[in-house]
């Protein structure tokens, strides 16, 4: 699976695009036909203290989804994010399931 990072308004360290990428890998026990990823982390130029934000775009076979999560760290934002997508994974996988029957 491809995973692809930008970083946009900041400087990405290695530490982070490591972490993003595990989390991404781990998606494919939950659905074996993804295409790749698309991470989007920004950093928004504000006082609040939750400006960091992760936009993912997840790509299989006919569909895709896109979740943008903010926190007050990147891994956070990152965690979250995958969480969701899982959910929307296992919620496609029952379908098909319930299609196939």
């Amino acid at each position: 699976m491809k995973v692809n990072i930008q970083s946009v308004n900041f400087n990405i360290d290695k530490g982070l695009i490591d972490f993003t990428q595990n989390k991404a890998d781990n998606l494919e026990k939950y659905y074996d036909k993804i295409i790749g990823i698309d991470a989007y982390l920004k950093l928004q130029n504000t006082s609040e203290k939750e400006n960091k934000i992760a936009e993912l775009r997840l790509l299989i076979p006919g569909d895709e989804f896109i979740v943008k999560k903010q926190c007050k760290s990147f891994e956070e934002a990152v965690d979250t994010a995958i969480e969701s997508l899982k959910r929307q994974l296992r919620k496609k996988k029952e379908k098909q399931r319930t299609h196939q029957v």
